[in-house]
């Protein structure tokens, strides 16, 4: 933000730092351990007066000097000039906070230079004793030098008290110093024994390469048990944060770790096998896998050390975009463009959208992301997502998924990156418009109050049934809806009839062939265990079926009716119709109606997740739009879904995620399926009041379902008013999670803060589909609610008392027989007309409103008054 970057999109600039570092610092560790090395070969040369070992010593010395000083020279001044570019901000800090260390490091590093020439051109000119000294000068030198990078260095990831004293010598002596330490001296002198081997195996007289090579050996298999305990108590030594990151966060700190140990046992083993038991069949390509394996554990280290300091360069003082950590809210509130100084787009606008968003993208994501390159590529990872879900990650980011840092920019900011990132991978950067419904008349069933003895009531429980319907690949919602249903014998004091009675049920197209029918209800037999019900059967392409009798309600009920929002001439209808008749024993009817079975498979998961729709270009979710979510929850919860849907065996949402609507119980300590999707979700999409109930659920009216059609929305009553906010709304779920012991809910919460509420202490949890908005809250019965009223936490106790289940004063209609289904109370309105959701009332009292409106109590057959009903006070219009 302070300085230019260097930008070349194929190369993120992590990965142009680690191949330089990786490679200088495998040089300057083989220099620190080298050094003892030499002068303890050429002491044993001395000592058993081995011209041999001297000799060898002697030619080591120049290799030696050859790959330190200039290689590792070259490499170390390539290092100063990579992150000079690629990470500037950084490099200020360590330069100016540790001058004091780095002049002392150069002094060290000057000595090493001088005793290491010496050591070399008076090899065989001075005394033993003299040229030994100056060995020994030049291991000091070289160790000192180790013992203040290794300070500057491990500050990075642990800087401890340095964050708030800024003190030099609180960073230098920070928590992992020592361990830090052990572990890389062990390391020295490993590689120091893995260069030797190559060396030693140049002595042509045999008796003396096989005694340099087993003294070689030496050098890496007696540092490996300090290796071994260093990197246990380095470990140990990290803060929590650190801990957590390098072993469980990160996505690739735990893979590393499980590779540093293998690769550090395949040294040692392959060293002692086939080195020190049988020192004559070494061979170079022995010794090349050992350099490889060498290389491999040094840069395994350093990996891990690095990813270790996600989502910061500087743990906890400065971000990886080269941000102070102490700039965030500032930045995200006004915004990057404010106050980064080498980028000339200041203001957003619709002509300069990609531009902006392509220079933002350099300051926020270069450091690690590549666009196409072979280091965390952008086309690669964010693959599966389209321009809404990069707004969304952008919002979300930081929260859930600690390696990586804020997005730090405002909204405007978020949408510009997200279009330029769209535009990199060749996604629309506007979303097609919806198919929309077009309006459709429905042929109303007669009714004649002067002659008709009875009124036959049929509803839907659920507003809407929103269901998945790819099957292949992953099952979220099975299709059940439930119908019920009560029969009134019209009378001055109206009886509801149960007895002597037969209710039968048929819907017209419910699939577009008999085959469809069966083979959907073979998947959902296949993920619930249950059969067909014995009295539902398939006539052509309808769907017909009898009622059972609900005694506890004293109405009629038909469960898991196998429902699709497909008909048999390709148009996507979430309404089809179902005609109920009731009839006597001997087949007589005494009355019939027509009720819409609200079904839809419009989920938005594509809108994040990419891909079409399944079904017309309106519905379903399509294998695209299923693989990208499977992926991605395989990626953060390292689970094998995909392989298990290519498998065959496409998993079902609620076997791990317990549910109390579908009845599955789930996994004891994994979070129930509401509270996992909305507590995951919040912390995205949170700040976006309904907008975000209707990114996912298809409710509002640029959606073909528009499942959110009832009276409220006429009233300017939304989602938020009842269910609250997308934070309020998973806080409730989540603390009830977390109440049963959950541990996952603690951290889907951490970073939610309640809008409806005045802090978390005031969310009252609940559990889905049985603590839900209580109607009660904010209707009296006796006057219609003010415009701001809430039900959230104001949540029903138990089933009993939810909408669908309530009944009237007298404990005999039923509230959705008169007052329709939840999400579609009387007047019912959307795309499909007037009719298609209010057939009831158009029925019996030829306008849409609640049964009873206006004095027009059509089971009575004297005249009633508002004031006389016994089933509740009449709300005013």
């Amino acid at each position: 933000m302070e300085y230019p970057v260097w930008w070349l999109p194929f190369f993120s600039g992590g990965l142009l730092i680690a191949c330089m570092s990786i490679f200088h610092v495998f040089i300057a560790h083989f220099a620190v351990g080298g050094g003892f090395f030499l002068i303890l070969a050429e002491r044993k040369g001395y000592a058993e007066e081995n011209p041999q070992i001297i000799e060898y010593v002697k030619r080591h010395t120049k290799f030696f000097l050859i790959l330190t000083m200039v290689a590792g020279g070259m490499t170390g001044v390539g290092i100063w000039v990579t992150i000079a570019l690629l990470s500037p901000a950084a490099t200020s800090v360590l330069v100016h906070k540790f001058s004091f260390g780095w002049a002392t490091e150069w002094v060290f590093f000057l000595c090493e230079i001088v005793a290491l020439l010496i050591y070399h051109y008076r090899f065989g000119k001075m005394s033993r004793r003299d040229h030994q000294i100056v060995g020994w000068f030049y291991a000091l030198f070289a160790f000192l030098s180790l013992v203040v990078v290794n300070g500057i260095i491990s500050m990075m990831l642990t800087p401890g008290k340095w964050l708030e004293t800024q003190s030099f010598w609180d960073g230098f002596w920070n928590p992992t110093f020592w361990p830090s330490l052990g572990l890389r001296f062990a390391i020295c002198l490993m590689l120091a024994g893995l260069f030797a081997l190559v060396t030693a195996y140049r002595i042509t007289e045999v008796e003396t390469r096989e005694q340099m090579l087993r003294y070689a050996v030496r050098f890496v298999a007696f540092p490996f048990a300090l290796l071994i305990a260093c990197a246990v108590w380095y470990l140990v030594a990290l803060p929590a944060a650190q801990f957590t990151m390098v072993l469980t966060k990160s996505a690739q700190t735990p893979q590393l770790v499980k590779i540093f140990l293998p690769l550090s046992a395949a040294l040692l083993i392959g060293v002692l096998v086939f080195v020190f038991v049988t020192p004559q069949a070494v061979r170079p390509a022995l010794l090349g896998v050992l350099l490889v394996i060498g290389i491999g554990q040094i840069g395994t280290f350093e990996w891990i050390r690095e990813a270790g300091r996600r989502p910061y360069i500087i743990h906890g003082y400065m971000w990886s975009n080269s941000v102070h950590v102490a700039q965030t809210d500032t930045i995200r509130e006004n915004g990057m463009l404010s106050y980064a100084k080498w980028i000339g787009t200041k203001e957003i606008t619709d002509e300069n959208l990609l531009k902006a968003g392509e220079e933002l993208y350099r300051v926020q994501c270069m450091t690690c992301h590549s666009l196409n390159g072979p280091m965390l590529a952008i086309k690669k990872e964010a693959a599966g997502l389209t321009r809404y879900g990069l707004v969304s990650q952008f919002n979300g980011q930081g929260k859930l998924r600690g390696f990586m840092s804020p997005f730090l920019g405002n909204d405007a900011e978020q949408k510009a990156v997200a279009a330029y990132l769209a535009s990199v991978m060749g996604k629309p950067l506007e979303e097609a418009p919806a198919k929309l419904p077009h309006e459709e008349g429905v042929l109303l069933p007669e009714f004649n109050p002067e002659e008709a003895e009875y009124v036959l009531v049929a509803w839907a429980t659920e507003g809407m049934n929103t269901i998945s319907d790819n099957y292949t690949k992953f099952t979220m919602q099975i299709p059940g809806s439930t119908i019920r249903a009560q029969l009134f014998l019209r009378d001055e004091v109206p009886e509801i009839v149960t007895e002597g009675v037969t209710l039968t049920y048929r819907i017209e197209k419910a699939f577009s062939t008999p085959a469809e029918h069966v083979t959907f209800w073979n998947y959902a037999k296949q993920l619930t265990g249950k059969d067909l019900p014995s009295d539902t059967g398939i006539c052509e392409t309808n769907l017909i079926g009898t009622f059972k009798l609900d005694e506890e309600n004293r109405a009629f009920i038909a469960c898991s009716l196998p429902v699709f929002p497909y008909s048999d001439d390709g148009i996507v209808n979430p309404y089809p119709l179902l005609n109920v008749e009731a009839r006597t024993a001997d087949g007589k009817l005494l009355a019939a109606t027509r009720v819409a079975v609200p079904v839809s498979t419009e989920w938005g998961c594509r809108k994040c997740h990419d891909g079409p729709w399944r079904v017309a270009e309106t519905a379903g979710i399509s294998n695209k739009t299923a693989d990208n979510i499977l992926v991605a929850h395989d990626k953060i919860n390292g689970t094998r879904l995909v392989e298990d849907s290519d498998r065959g065996a496409p998993p079902k949402c609620q076997s791990c995620h317990g549910s109390t609507r579908t009845g599955d119980a789930g996994k004891k300590q994994v979070l129930g399926f509401s509270a996992a999707m909305h507590g995951w979700h919040a912390n995205y999409l949170a700040d976006r009041d309904d907008i975000t109930c209707e990114s996912c659920h298809p409710a509002g009216h640029n959606t073909n379902t528009q499942g959110m059609r009832g009276l409220h929305v006429d009233r300017e009553i939304t989602c938020i008013n009842c269910h609250g906010t997308i934070e309020d709304h998973a806080l409730s779920l989540l603390k009830a999670e977390k109440e049963k012991g959950k541990p996952q809910a603690k951290q889907l919460m951490a970073k939610l803060i309640p809008r409806a509420s005045a802090k978390l202490d005031d969310v009252v949890p609940r559990e889905a589909w049985v603590n839900e908005p209580d109607c009660g809250v904010c209707h009296s019965y006796f006057e219609s609610p003010d415009s701001d009223a809430s039900a959230v936490n104001g949540w029903t106790k138990d089933p009993q008392g939810l909408f669908k289940n309530r009944k009237d004063d007298m404990e005999a209609v039923m509230c959705e027989a008169c007052h329709g289904s939840t999400h579609a109370l009387y007047q019912a309105d959307n795309g499909y007309g007037e009719s298609l959701n209010n057939i009831t009332p158009l029925q019996y009292q030829k306008y849409a409103a609640p049964l009873g409106a206006e004095d027009n109590c059509v089971c009575h057959t004297m005249e009633m008054s508002k004031y006389d009903s016994a089933h509740h006070p009449i709300i005013e219009k």
